[in-house]
């Protein structure tokens, strides 16, 4: 089942071919967790010199797309506040505020801060379909921890955890 397209995605990541790396959103609770695929193909870039005799989907990228994957739960969570605030202003008549379909999401994708504990079970290949698990968790101001893990079929080959940050 597909929750998000790559139009989808596109409309909410600032990322760009080649360095969009999310092709389908499968499952997901806005500002809570999520699950995308990433398809690894021959003709990635990156293939060209990593390494040019045997083809492996750089780890960073893998991290990348893990990064990606949270940036989709935190945007939908953060539209998902902003149309509950909007249709709670205009029910009280408080304030006039800016409809949410005018505002440009992929602005406030945050930044990666930290890679903690990152392992790296098995190569990604050519041919492999990577699907890639996202949880927030614990929240300190605008730092979040995100538990991420990325699988190939049902073999973990990716898991550790990321910091985030929100957009000032």
């Amino acid at each position: 089942m597909t929750v998000m397209n790559a139009d989808e995605i596109r409309k909410l990541l600032p990322h760009r071919w080649p360095f969009l790396l999310l092709d389908r959103v499968t499952e997901l609770k806005p500002g809570v967790s999520g699950v995308g695929i990433k398809n690894v193909t021959i003709s990635e870039p990156f293939f060209e010199g990593h390494f040019p005799n045997e083809s492996i989907m750089p780890g960073v990228l893998i991290v990348e797309a893990l990064a990606q994957m949270t940036a989709v739960v935190y945007c939908t969570g953060a539209l998902q506040a902003m149309r509950e605030a909007e249709q709670e202003a205009v029910a009280t008549a408080e304030v006039q505020v800016e409809p949410v379909e005018e505002i440009d999401i992929s602005s406030r994708v945050g930044y990666l801060v930290a890679i903690r504990d990152m392992k790296f079970m098995k190569p990604v290949v050519p041919g492999d379909q990577l699907l890639l698990k996202v949880k927030i968790g614990r929240s300190l101001g605008i730092l979040s921890k995100v538990n991420v893990a990325a699988y190939v079929g049902k073999e973990c080959v990716v898991e550790g955890t990321l910091s985030v940050s929100q957009r000032p």
